[in-house]
């Protein structure tokens, strides 16, 4: 069997080859639009095949590649691998199937390899990596890898690395680990104190047999108490990820792993017809769920977020899967180096330019719990304070500081919500950080602006960019000098060009640097005491190019850089760059966001003892435990209103539920008509922001009438829905739950969420559905089963066995909000700032699920203490819950779980409103029950009953129920 599979390959290609050359003229050869196979390599057992396949003639259509590597293989049952190698500038636009331009026979060669893989036998290797030895220990294990063959695979990218090391260790029951370094040599990974996880087990390995026998062919890690079974695969090495409990395959790798110095390859099949994959970031995308034969790049990037499909300010190798039946995983790819991702729906490839890949496997089975497991590993998001969940102001371009009086006087004289108002760069003396413009924004009449603001329970933020100027006058830049804190390239300060000038940038990755930034933002606070930090341009950004100066500033394999293959040192810090450790900005590139954000968030806490507020635009992997993020600079288009959903949605995957994008768009100018439904979606973002860029018309929102109607009825109920939506902050730092989430994290089981992206969730049961199209009069929104009550009225709007899709008249000035039947929502009332708003009474909207029950939490703290729920904090987390009996009685009980927070055994609820009653007819009486005493009718309690939508609702105002002790409500209704 050894020979006939090769002949078979072999005599595959021969006919592909005669076909090709009998189906095309000269003259069509020479004007291009086809392939040719210019080599191909057989193992020798005929059990693998690679053919190098060039453009024909004179080249390819616009759109397709100009060389492609292919791979056929037994192990992976047909499975075609293709690679773009470092010559080519253009993207691979269908990875399992020819470009439409490419003739038949094309198609034929590669169906060809494909059936011939299939028929092949197993053997000796040509190229990827064979296990010499292998053993376990408990929910360890640990192999030793060897390169198999002499060939080379990919030479033009360097000498392949003959000795691999692989360490599979199920960490928790819920999370595997398999990581692949070189066996001899060290190598760069993301460090211990920038991501804390456990090491790598180690495992004792026998030496690689002496009498030329295999090791066996498999073997399996699992353990009793983890869904997740790994498996290894001999020769040639492979591995697979499946889940215990279905036998379902997650993760199954090709034979073709590539590991040289500066490149990585993986591939591993998907079952195109049954995942659903979510994630791989930052990129703005057209839908949320990732689409077929897309690329990824991750190298962080000061690219306008109004750029489809390109590498954007953040780097997260990280994506969730959902099979039909809601089963879901994670995978992370924890590597901090450039990569390509490319997803071909049947595959997933990553092709890294360094570190090591050290995957993590998310077991879930839900969405929710694949997030709570992948944020237990790089790290819970940080707790945001309560007013940070007000609204925001801000513009790149206010003049001066009577211009920012203005805007907060126009915001008090429309009845619009105001709750913090930033300025960008403008407020700075020559665009340096921590310095005021005399002329415009100078002490004198900045500071007094700042305490009014105070005064009136508002806050104030300032955006602060990395580069310090070079200017010996300039204080911050003297200290950051006497304590050598900067960036190095060829032993001296690497100079860069941003805003100010030619600048340094901090290291971050130097401890001094931490200290330095927290002793300006301390100085600086002294003078201004801002309540929060923006830190942007931190990719970071450089309006200098820098020219190679070594093999790391070139890279053999160049990553898909915005969409054209641009030389990583682009508009960037130059990869020959050098951090503190002697670590390279190869490597550390992506991290830099991450390290500033830990730096700020650190230097506000210790110099305002509170919790800090940092909205960051660049972000890694755990970049959550220290910041918000905002989509960056959009356009004021109707496209990128859409596209604001799937980013938002992306990073509450990522570990970053603080997240909201520029309402009524950066760039450009806006309409009043795209504004107003703007205002109305993003007052439902979980940060919300209005902010526009220099040159660009004014859109604060009182400008307009129709758009201060929208604010004012959005953000109106915005308000209301704070404790609901901070009750959520606090699920996300414990959980890792985002506040704004897809469909399909409540209904899994529904495979018509999969695909929904304009509308989203505000935890378990708040449905947003906004209008996204220009001139639409109609919504099509979906309903997954249940009962969905109007947030507006009360009123039943739809309830469906199975999910249902409908088509709504569009409101002139607010989005539809709809809460699930089965949900307890604690509201209070709208105000113009959340400290006006946290002073009102509570009220309890329930809507009752077919099944007569309802459930909800609220937690509730000071909201600007350090630790949020934490053993040192003081808070109060009351739990709710609501049945109806079988005598029709409807019983609301509470459940006080902590009881810290001082405030709730003072504050009160006094309203409860009942949706979802059974009886459309209003009862003759309806009887009040506080823990088991009626309530009189003299007293100020006080009932009404409306049929709305085929159901009933019971309203009980003038209640007294002290939020910090257990009740029981019960309603009991006579007809």
């Amino acid at each position: 069997m050894g020979t006939r599979p090769t002949l078979l390959l072999c005599f595959c290609l021969f006919l592909c080859l005669a076909s090709r050359s009998c189906s095309q003229s000269q003259e069509q050869q020479l004007a291009g639009g086809g392939y040719r196979v210019a080599a191909v390599k057989v193992d020798r057992g005929g059990r693998r095949l690679r053919a190098e396949v060039a453009a024909a003639g004179a080249g390819v259509s616009t759109g397709d590649v100009d060389r492609l590597d292919v791979y056929a293989s037994w192990p992976a049952a047909g499975l075609l691998a293709l690679h773009t190698p470092v010559s080519s500038s253009l993207r691979v636009r269908s990875l399992m199937a020819t470009p439409r331009s490419a003739p038949a026979s094309s198609l034929l060669l590669l169906i060809l390899l494909a059936v011939g893989a299939l028929a092949v036998s197993r053997g000796d290797d040509c190229c990827g990596y064979d296990v010499v030895s292998v053993a376990g220990s408990g929910s360890a294990l640990s192999a030793r890898l060897e390169l198999a063959g002499d060939a080379p695979v990919l030479a033009e990218l360097g000498p392949d690395v003959q000795r691999l090391s692989l360490t599979a260790s199920l960490e928790t029951d819920t999370r595997l680990r398999v990581r692949i370094t070189d066996a001899d040599h060290p190598r760069w990974e993301v460090p211990q104190d920038i991501i804390p996880r456990p090491a790598p087990e180690d495992v004792y390995l026998d030496a690689p047999r002496q009498d030329n026998s295999s090791p066996p062919r498999t073997r399996v890690l699992s353990t009793a108490g983890s869904d997740l079974v790994f498996t290894i695969h001999a020769s040639p090495f492979r591995f697979t990820v499946s889940r215990r409990s279905t036998g379902e395959v997650l993760f199954d790798t090709s034979p073709s792993l590539v590991f040289k110095d500066r490149y990585l390859e993986l591939t591993s099949a998907l079952p195109a017809d049954r995942a659903s994959l979510y994630g791989l970031g930052e990129q703005t995308k057209r839908a949320f769920r990732l689409r077929h034969n897309d690329t990824f790049t991750l190298w962080t990037a000061d690219i306008a977020a109004s750029n489809v499909d390109l590498n954007l300010y953040g780097s997260h190798p990280f994506y969730m899967d959902v099979r039909p039946r809601g089963a879901a995983h994670g995978v992370l790819l924890l590597n901090s180096n450039g990569m390509d991702v490319l997803y071909g729906g049947s595959f997933v490839t990553y092709k890294v330019i360094g570190g090591v890949l050290d995957f993590y496997f998310f077991a879930g089975p839900s969405p929710l719990a694949v997030v709570d497991q992948y944020t237990q590993l790089v790290g819970r998001p940080a707790p945001m304070p309560y007013w940070s969940f007000g609204f925001h102001q801000c513009r790149y371009g206010y003049l001066n500081v009577a211009d920012l009086k203005g805007v907060v006087a126009g915001y008090a004289k429309a009845k619009i919500p105001l709750e913090v108002m930033w300025t960008d760069i403008d407020y700075m003396n020559k665009f340096q950080d921590f310095t005021l413009n005399p002329a415009n924004f100078s002490f004198a009449e900045l500071r007094p602006f700042v305490d009014r603001l105070h005064q009136n329970g508002q806050k104030y933020v300032l955006i602060l960019d990395p580069g310090i100027s070079i200017d010996p006058n300039y204080g911050t830049f003297v200290r950051g000098m006497q304590q050598d804190i900067f960036l190095k390239r060829n032993g001296t300060n690497f100079l860069g060009n941003v805003w100010p000038g030619d600048v340094y940038f901090p290291d971050f990755m130097n401890p001094h640097a931490a200290e330095f930034w927290s002793q300006e933002i301390s100085i600086f606070r002294r003078t201004i005491p801002v309540d929060g930090l923006w830190i942007d341009m931190n990719e970071i950004s450089n309006f200098y190019n820098p020219e190679p100066m070594n093999a790391l500033d070139d890279p053999p394999y160049r990553i898909n850089n915005s969409g054209n293959h641009r030389p990583i040192n682009n508009k960037t810090t130059p990869a020959s760059a050098m951090h503190y450790g002697s670590v390279s900005e190869y490597d550390a590139h992506n991290l830099f966001g991450l390290l500033e954000s830990r730096a700020t968030n650190h230097a506000l806490l210790r110099d305002t003892g509170r919790r800090p507020f940092v909205l960051s635009r660049s972000t890694f992997v755990g970049s959550g435990r220290y910041t918000a993020h905002w989509t960056g600079d959009n356009n004021a288009s109707w496209a990128d209103l859409r596209y604001s959903i799937n980013t938002i949605l992306s990073f509450g995957l990522f570990g970053v539920p603080m997240i909201g994008a520029d309402i009524c768009g950066f760039g450009g100018d806006t309409t009043e008509e795209l504004c107003g439904r703007w205002i109305q979606l993003g007052a439902f973002y979980p940060f919300a922001r209005d902010h526009s860029a220099i040159g660009t018309v004014r859109r604060e929102p009182y400008l307009w009438a129709s758009v201060a109607a929208s604010a004012r009825k959005s953000l109106g109920l915005r308000y209301r829905l704070l404790p609901y939506m901070y009750t959520l902050m606090h699920e996300a730092h414990t959980t890792g739950a985002p506040i704004a989430r897809p469909l399909f994290f409540s209904y899994p089981e529904d495979v018509a969420t999969y695909g929904v992206d304009r509308q989203f969730l505000l935890g378990r049961g708040v449905l947003v559905s906004p209008v996204l199209e220009q001139g639409a009069t109609t919504v099509d929104a979906y309903f997954p089963a249940g009962r969905w009550f109007c947030l507006y009225d009360h009123s039943l709007a739809v309830d469906t066995r199975s999910g249902e899709r409908v088509k709504l008249p569009a409101l002139p000035d607010s989005p539809y909000v709809h809460v699930a039947g089965g949900s307890i929502l604690p509201l209070q009332q709208s105000a113009m700032t959340t400290a006006q708003a946290r002073r009102t009474p509570f009220h309890l909207l329930v809507a009752l699920a077919e099944d007569g029950t309802a459930a909800g939490n609220l937690f509730l703290d000071d909201g600007e203490s350090p630790e949020m729920g934490g053993a040192r904090s003081e808070f109060s987390l009351v739990k709710f819950s609501c049945a109806t009996q079988s005598d029709g009685m409807i019983r609301l009980r509470s459940q006080v779980v902590h009881n810290s927070y001082a405030p709730s055994r003072t504050l009160v609820i006094s309203k409860v409103v009942l949706m979802g009653l059974q009886s459309p007819e209003p009862p003759r009486n309806i009887a009040v029950y506080v823990n088991g005493a009626e309530v009189q009718a003299n007293r100020a309690v006080s009932t009404s009953y409306r049929s709305r939508g085929g159901l009933g609702a019971a309203h009980v105002g003038g209640l007294s129920l002290v939020v910090g002790e257990e009740f029981e409500l019960k309603l009991a209704m006579s007809y």
